[in-house]
């Protein structure tokens, strides 16, 4: 499974792994949209085997399993990762290059 969720987070610009209970992975997604990018969302309570997915992000370091953030293949965090990357200005210069967002 673990094969299966870096080939998903290797398909598009950016990817985002969520619940669609969990607020900060509304939070993530309603920033990724704000900056002009979308990403490839996958609601682990959705997919059949979104528990499997969940197990195996967190066997990938990723610690909360939710909001998992990809961006150009690469785990760049959660949520208090991510929202660091925006404040300090990386976060939109990292789509940028991944090209999620154009400017």
């Amino acid at each position: 499974m673990a094969d299966r969720v870096k080939d998903l987070a290797s398909k598009k610009a950016a990817v985002i792994f969520t619940k669609s209970s969990c607020f900060m992975c509304h939070s993530i997604k309603s920033l990724f949209y704000e900056l002009g990018a979308s990403p490839e969302i996958h609601e682990l309570d959705k997919e059949l085997s979104g528990q499997e997915m969940e197990w195996a992000l967190r066997g990938l370091g990723c610690n909360p399993a939710v909001p998992a953030i990809f961006i150009g293949g690469r785990y760049v965090g959660s949520a208090k990762d991510v929202i660091s990357l925006h404040v300090d200005g990386t976060l939109k210069e990292m789509l940028i290059d991944a090209k999620a967002i154009w400017f």
